[in-house]
């Protein structure tokens, strides 16, 4: 599940990014209307302009948004240019050491406490107080997010990665939870927010308006949070499926030819797609916080289900498993296995030698899954691996796995590895055709979030331990 998906943060689609541009330019255009030759100021003086507040708050509102309208008529380069001019307005090194000066030789609490507040006023960069200002105009707050979006790809210096922290930290206020509200989407909802979800969709691409439609039926949910200052744009969605039992193949789930199930006769509600939206948000979480609302929203909509959980990708299983063969450990697998494996290896193929070479030769055959033979040989220990990857390796203190390591963090476990489970290119291609069940129940999130992040601990269901035990 999830964007990059949620794990991988692909940028918005350049299509809506532009889409946005030439909105907010239009939206802009009556406010920041100035006398003639006003908007050709440079860039540094209309900054300067902004800040020193001339006039009332109508003349700053109009100032803000000739400025930001003069940022989006540039191209790449006049981009950069206009945000390494706005990092310049930093705080003054000097009027900083005096404030330090005087807060080092403060003598009493109150003088303390006075030089404190002196030196947080003059911390302050003067670029921070522009920043707030935007938010004065119409979208304001959504060209703040794309700015950042950004400052993320060019911030290749000291000065453009401070202004990045200045709006993660204003983001990261303005984007509290609290600030948040879920809401459903589905059939009904404007025909803009749905052309959005479609293209912001970074797990599983929706692929025409009818496959869009099925996954908003009555047997399936999506919700989004929103936030007041963007209504009109989702932050992130998740997209459920309401079912009975476990799913095991996202080719099943989405099939828009499969009957249609009455929701209330379903047990199992499965998240199957978790996407961020908003590149400029990226670090600020709303993941964890989304799903524990959703399971609350289902289990008072529908009484009946008892188990909630995901069918995720494996994003980075390929990718270590190809390191790993490569390597050849000559325990990897039993006998039995390795012979299975050179068995069931490509015949138009050289001979492998290792079990660790017949099954590199397997997964480089096309559409090597649909070969009976290729699949039974290489279902047990593909799973075994998965389940070495997803609870033995780590990236510092956290699972390799971007996917896992988001799941385990919000209070899941790992319930089950699905075989064939997806069986598209990508699927193929970053996870082998496997995919996994993360299990949340609402009864034991909160100690499994801590056994994981406290603890380091990764829990797994009893199946699931016992494939990593088979590992030899």
């Amino acid at each position: 599940m999830a964007k990059q998906s949620l794990m991988n943060e692909p940028a918005a689609p350049a299509g809506l990014f532009d889409w946005a541009r030439r909105r907010l330019a239009s939206v802009w255009r009556d406010i920041a209307a100035s006398p003639s030759g006003e908007a050709a100021e440079p860039i540094e003086a209309q900054i300067r302009a902004c800040l020193e507040g001339r006039g009332g708050e109508v003349s700053a509102r109009n100032r803000a948004a000739r400025l930001a309208r003069t940022y989006l008529a540039l191209d790449t380069a006049g981009q950069k240019s206009f945000l390494e001019t706005l990092a310049g307005f930093d705080s003054d090194p000097d009027s900083v050491a005096a404030a330090y000066q005087a807060l080092q030789e403060a003598e009493d609490p109150a003088a303390r406490a006075g030089a404190t507040a002196a030196l947080r006023r003059v911390l302050e960069p003067p670029r921070q107080k522009l920043l707030r200002q935007f938010t004065s105009i119409p979208n304001g707050v959504k060209f703040l997010v794309d700015l950042r979006a950004t400052l993320r790809q060019t911030n290749d210096g000291p000065p453009l990665q401070a202004l990045e922290s200045d709006l993660h930290g204003l983001l990261a206020s303005w984007f509290d939870i609290g600030f948040l509200e879920l809401r459903r989407i589905d059939w009904s909802s404007p025909a803009s927010l749905l052309e959005r979800l479609v293209g912001y969709e970074a797990v599983h691409s929706i692929r025409s308006w009818r496959d869009l439609k099925n996954r908003l039926d009555s047997d399936r949910r999506c919700y989004a949070f929103f936030h007041p200052r963007m209504p009109d744009e989702p932050l992130i969605f998740v997209e459920v499926a309401l079912v009975q039992g476990l799913a095991e193949s996202v080719q099943n789930l989405l099939d828009e030819k499969a009957p249609l199930l009455d929701p209330h006769t379903a047990d199992t509600a499965i998240f199957y797609s978790i996407s961020n939206c908003q590149q400029g948000l990226s670090g600020i979480s709303f993941g964890n916080f989304l799903i524990k609302r959703v399971v609350d929203e289902l289990k008072h909509e529908f009484p009946n289900l008892h188990t909630f959980a995901t069918l995720s990708p494996v994003p980075g299983f390929r990718r270590w498993l190809a390191d790993l063969l490569a390597s050849e450990p000559e325990d990897l697998f039993s006998i039995e296995e390795s012979a299975s494996l050179r068995t069931a290896a490509p015949a138009d193929r050289p001979a492998a030698e290792t079990g660790p070479a017949a099954l590199t030769s397997i997964l480089a055959r096309r559409f090597w899954w649909r070969d009976p033979a290729m699949t039974r040989a290489a279902e047990p220990v593909l799973r075994r691996l998965c389940a070495r990857y997803l609870l033995t390796e780590s990236n510092g203190s956290r699972a390799r796995d971007p996917v896992a390591h988001f799941h385990l963090s919000n209070g899941a476990r790992l319930e089950r590895i699905n075989m064939l489970a997806d069986t598209s290119e990508r699927g193929v291609k970053e996870g082998a055709t496997l995919m996994v069940n993360y299990l949340y129940d609402p009864e034991r999130i909160e100690e499994w979030h801590e056994d994981y992040v406290g603890a380091g601990k990764r829990n797994a269901s009893t199946t699931v331990r016992k494939l990593l035990r088979g590992w030899s």
